[in-house]
């Protein structure tokens, strides 16, 4: 959620800045100012009647202890009057402020300034891009009849238990997912992060805290009878952890990494993008993220880039890292790297991850805060990354990696997976 003091400093910039990820309900920002506004006048009448109220029942004894009784009596009369007029402003109070953070959090946040503008993901920037595209023979299959050659994974058996999008992972299939995720939380430790093993469902507060809701509920599944939802990543839960929490500057930055099954409605998904491993409504990611001081978290940005990168170099496969326009980004980032891998066989790339920088939007909704050296309380800033998800990265190390007899894996993880091919 957008701070409202950045609001109030400069509504016009705010304004630009939205336009950037082609927000048009701008009005909103008006909106929000002239809802402050009415809030300010009744917290001064607020409080000037509670003033009122204590410095008159503070007469009211004094007129007592000196037997004034009739003059307390009008007294009390006036302090009766003047909680009588308190609740209603209390009531006006408390619906303008509900209704201005209903506002402020409608408004997504504001793209940093080197975000390009552009509507769709032909306006992303090709940053840079590295590994070597295979030239697969004419033979070559795409991954869903690869696993189905090998016996690595049963599309139609997740289908007949739970539904379209749920595969089921077979013998080796099923190896490869868990030497995987071994590797990468083994990566990112290595790398300094903490591992957490997080609840794979959340409360309406966490999913709020980190934008979620109202954003992409439906999206998300939803528990009815228990208002729980299963999460769609990581980023949730491991960062709700500082939600309400004061840190000491000394503990920046927190880097933390976790695995977990994802779940994803993928409402509106459908056609030959869906096919396979290519969209999922379950499947395996590992997650990290980071809470830092304010004045580093581009630098960190880049280095989660550069971390993510390497670990896709030591996987062998031909990548591109796209820096997202204004209006491909998600509502709460202020800056997203993507990282594409090339699915040979598909002849197209296939997106494995996003690095975000949300600034302070995710945490001043979750009030995750830290004291400087000053004595001053400041929002952290929160970032997170795929590193990785499984369903393409496994479609590409099948498709890029095929021969007339084997699949061959990387050597990164061959110890992990307990051979060098399938």
């Amino acid at each position: 959620m957008l701070q409202l003091a950045v609001i109030r400093q400069d509504p016009e910039f705010v304004k630009e800045r939205l336009g950037v990820r082609n927000f048009t309900d701008t009005d909103l920002v008006d909106k929000i100012i002239k809802l402050d506004d009415q809030r300010k006048k009744l917290q001064l009448e607020s409080d000037t009647t509670q003033s009122k109220i204590n410095s008159t029942s503070k007469e009211i004894g004094q007129l007592m202890a000196k037997g004034q009784k009739q003059e307390a009596e009008g007294k009390k009369q006036e302090v009766a009057d003047l909680k009588s007029s308190l609740g209603p402003i209390a009531e006006q109070l408390a619906a303008v402020e509900e209704e201005l953070n209903a506002t402020l959090i409608r408004l997504p946040n504001l793209p940093a300034a080197a975000v390009p503008w552009g509507k769709t993901p032909a306006d992303n920037v090709t940053i840079r891009e590295g590994g070597i595209k295979p030239n697969l023979p004419k033979t070559a299959q795409p991954h869903w009849d690869l696993a189905k050659k090998y016996n690595l994974i049963d599309f139609e058996l997740g289908n007949k238990v739970t539904g379209s999008g749920f595969p089921v992972y077979i013998n080796k299939g099923a190896r490869l997912q868990r030497a995987m995720i071994q590797y990468f939380l083994d990566y990112n430790t290595a790398a300094g992060y903490t591992e957490y093993q997080p609840p794979i469902m959340v409360n309406e507060a966490s999913a709020r805290g980190t934008g979620q809701l109202p954003d992409k509920e439906g999206q998300m599944y939803y528990v009815g009878e228990d208002n729980l939802y299963l999460i769609p990543t990581a980023e949730v839960p491991v960062t709700n952890i500082y939600r309400d929490e004061i840190l000491k500057e000394t503990q920046l930055p927190i880097k933390m990494t976790a695995y977990t099954p994802c779940f994803r409605r993928e409402a509106g998904s459908y056609g030959k993008d869906v096919r396979g491993l290519n969209r999922l409504h379950q499947f395996d990611k590992v997650e990290i993220v980071q809470l830092v001081h304010p004045s580093t978290s581009y630098e960190v940005l880049e280095d989660m880039v550069a971390h993510v990168e390497k670990l896709l170099l030591s996987l062998e496969l031909p990548y591109r890292i796209l820096r997202l326009c204004g209006g491909d980004m998600g509502f709460t980032s202020a800056m997203t790297y993507d990282f594409e891998v090339y699915s040979a066989a598909q002849e197209k790339w296939l997106e494995v991850s996003s690095v975000s920088n949300f600034e302070a939007f995710q945490t001043n909704r979750m009030k995750a805060r830290f004291k400087d050296g000053g004595g001053k309380t400041q929002l952290v800033h929160s970032l997170n990354g795929s590193s990785l998800a499984l369903p393409r990265i496994v479609a590409c190390l099948l498709e890029n990696h095929q021969a007339e007899d084997h699949i061959a894996l990387p050597k990164a993880l061959h110890s992990y997976f307990g051979a060098d091919r399938i």
